[in-house]
This record gives structure tokens, sequence and C-alpha cells, in this order.
């Protein structure tokens, strides 16, 4: 059944002075047809139109406890995810929250109520937790304009949907996000928060607003400067110990996600200081799509190892899975004589690494070579390292790293202004030869 009002807005005064007249006033019995008979309806039409409209208008309070639970409190409007429980300007906690109706009250609405009966109207799937910008903003327009029903149905779910996945976590899936970016060639490596948080999804959540910047900013060198990787390894081993070791030994770090874009040895060098004490996640950045995020399952290539003919000369270990090194790259650094050893995939390319799950077997099928290396070449011999892999795969090198048992690394990068590859780093500090 469809009721028609007569619509009065009044005020709060008028509202207050029209029940008050009411219940207090004593009108004296008025002569038919006077003029205090005529007030008396008057009245009586004014609080009975306002009771019907309040009545009608109410959410059931056990439908918007639903509500407030299913949207966590925030303005359920795509993209603006406001608080609702607190004043924006002061930070007091005020209910500020709206709820508004996907399909209309009225008949004659915003996107109207055809074929909604009056009991679906206040069904939690046909109501929205808004703020009031929000709310003024859907409803502006007679029909609703570009808000559609399809689209505040759209906003509704994924709101909610996201709200659930994030409650749905346990606390223990907390993860600490650390940035480390340097200069590759002419290029800085920008690193987004927000990008790389979203990568986290749903398997942890972001334990803080911010990432722990290892990178050096607005730093004048690259990787063709002398004084280049001094300079990034001593600021890299800084920042680790301040930033990183020191929480942890402290206990407020119990799991790392890591975004990294930066030379390979200085990716490898990170790796080494991250090594297993603290849990980590290590992310790569693909390529195609752009993203952080881990794509669907698909397949992949195997890791495998190659071992040299001769074991005679100085050890070389080449990673060939970005891109093909070729052995005569490698002679002309360390002589003919080189025993070069090389792990790599039959087809290299920049986007080899796309599941988690290649990285433990690329760790596994590295610490086999280490040991077999240190096995034929001994164990003060160093070993001369030649990169050519993903991020997060120098990286996992790193960390594979044990500083009791293994050679000391002396680690190459390509730079071709150089002319190829030159020496970078050692691993320990101060091993160089």
């Amino acid at each position: 059944m469809t009721h028609h009002f007569l619509v009065v807005h009044p005020t709060l005064a008028q509202k207050a002075e029209a029940l008050k007249g009411t219940r207090t006033r004593r009108s004296p019995a008025p002569r038919s047809g006077g003029r205090g008979d005529v007030r008396v309806r008057a009245r009586t039409a004014v609080v009975q139109s306002i009771t019907a409209q309040e009545v009608t208008r109410s959410v059931p309070h056990s439908v918007e406890c639903l509500l407030w639970g299913r949207a966590a409190g925030r303005c359920e409007f795509g993209g603006c995810n406001q608080p609702l429980w607190k004043s924006r300007v002061t930070q007091e906690q005020v209910n500020i929250a709206e709820k508004a109706h996907i399909y209309s009250f009225s008949g004659g609405g915003p996107r109207g109520n055809t074929g909604l009966s009056g009991a679906d109207l206040h069904n939690l799937s046909n109501l929205m937790l808004v703020c009031h910008a929000c709310h003024r903003k859907i409803d502006r327009k007679h029909d609703g304009g570009r808000y559609t029903v399809s689209l505040l149905q759209e906003m509704k779910e994924a709101h909610e949907r996201r709200i659930e996945l994030v409650s749905a976590i346990a606390p223990e899936k907390s993860s600490q996000v650390l940035f480390y970016g340097a200069n590759i060639g002419d290029h800085s490596s920008p690193l987004n928060y927000f990008a790389a948080a979203s990568a986290l999804f749903p398997g942890r959540y972001p334990a803080a607003d911010r990432a722990i910047e290892l990178s050096v900013h607005n730093s004048s060198f690259c990787d063709r400067d002398a004084a280049f990787w001094q300079h990034e390894a001593f600021e890299l081993r800084r920042k680790f110990e301040r930033q990183v070791r020191l929480q942890i030994a402290e206990g407020g770090v119990q799991h790392l996600s890591v975004f990294a874009i930066a030379p390979q040895p200085l990716l490898i060098l990170l790796g080494s200081l991250l090594g297993d004490i603290v849990p980590s996640d290590v992310y790569q950045r693909h390529r195609e799509p752009a993203t952080w995020k881990w794509p669907p399952e698909s397949e992949t290539q195997p890791f495998r190892l190659l071992r040299p003919a001769s074991v005679d000369g100085e050890p070389a270990l080449v990673f060939g899975v970005s891109a093909t090194i070729s052995v005569e790259r490698i002679h002309r650094v360390l002589g003919e004589n080189a025993s070069v050893w090389s792990i790599g995939v039959s087809a290299p390319h920049n986007d080899v690494v796309k599941t988690s799950r290649q990285k433990a077997e690329f760790r596994a099928l590295v610490r086999t070579a280490l040991d077999q290396i240190k096995a034929a070449h001994g164990q003060t011999e160093v070993l001369h390292v030649f990169p050519a892999m993903p991020v997060s795969l120098a990286v996992e090198f790193g960390r594979v790293r044990m500083p009791k048992a293994d050679m000391p690394w002396l680690l190459y990068d390509q730079v071709n202004a150089q002319g190829g590859f030159i020496r970078a780093l050692t691993i320990p500090e101060g091993e160089e030869q």
C-alpha cells in the first residue's frame, strides 16, 4: 500500500513547539467552526505528518547494526572510506554516518523503487553507510544521474568484500614493508607504498602506514662512478643496522615484506644483511602487467646448474636467468683458466619469476651449488659472482649466504659505459683481493 504524505520540513524548534503545544497547552473548547478548532486541527495534522514520516523512514536497529559491521564504520562510496565515528576536524568521537537507500525510499526519489515492497526498502542489501557529502552526491539528481543502482551496488559489494578480506587475516599475518632503491644507470628507482602494500593481500597486511626506507634519496652517483659502490654499500649497511636490525632485536619487527629495485650487487648485499634473522617475503616487480602482485599460477621454467669441465682455475658463479652471459665475457675478466659454474634457465628473460614457489626452488639449487663449489675450490678461495637475474632472486641469493660457512664473494656488475663487467662489492666487506 502506498501512503501519500503532505511533505512538511519543519525545523527542530518548530517540531518541539508543535509537540509542546499539543501536550501542555489546554485550549478552551472552541465553538464549532471557530479559530481554536482550526488551530487544533492544524497542529494535529503537523504532528501526525512528522510522526508518520519519522516512523516510516526509520531503519530497524538490528539492520543498522549489521550495516555498521559490514562497512566497518567507514563510508562505502567508492574511494571515500572516511571513518564515520569521529570528526575529521577535531578527531572527537561522534557518529557522522548516514544510511543511504540504493533504491530510494520514495517512489519519486533518486533511482526510484519500482518493484520493491515497503519491507524491502530497509533491507541490508538496499542500504549503504555513507558520509553526508557522499549521501548528498548520490541523491543530488532526481533520477540519481550517473549514480545508478548497479553502480552503488558494486561500490557496496566491493567495500564490504574488502573489509571482510582484511578482517579475516590473523594477527600473525602482519608484515613490515621494507623499501630499498638505488640508481640504475641514469634512472632512479621510485617505490610506491600503496602499490607495494596492496601486493601483500590476501596473505598478509601492512604492520604500519609507511615503509622502512633504506634508499639513498637524491643521490648524485650512478653505477659508472668510481665512488658509487662504496657510497651506496656504506649507506645501506648503516641504515640497515639502525632501522632493521635494531628493531628486530627489540621485537618491533616480526616479518618483513621486501620491495627493492637497485643494481644487482647491492640487492645481493641487502639479501646478505637480511639473511634468516627474521622471516621475509621478497617481492618481484613484474613488467607485463606492471605490478608487484604475484600473477595467477602459470607454467614456469626450471632452474638448472651447470658444472665446469675443470675446477683448476678461479671459481666463477654466473647467473643467466634474466639474460645470457657467455663464457667468453667471464674469461675476459678472469682469464681463460677460470672455472665457470652457472645457474640459469633454458630461455632467459626479465619476467622469469612468476610465482613465490620459484624463489624456494632457486634457493635450494643455490645452496647446493655453493656447497659443491666450496668442496671443489676450498672455503678460503674467493668466489667471483656475475649476476643477470630478476631483483627478487638477487636478494634471495644474498639471503642464502651462510657467513661462517661460505667462501668470500666478489660481486661484479655489467656497466656498458665501462665496456663490460666491473668489480663492484665484496661480501664480507674488505675481502677483495
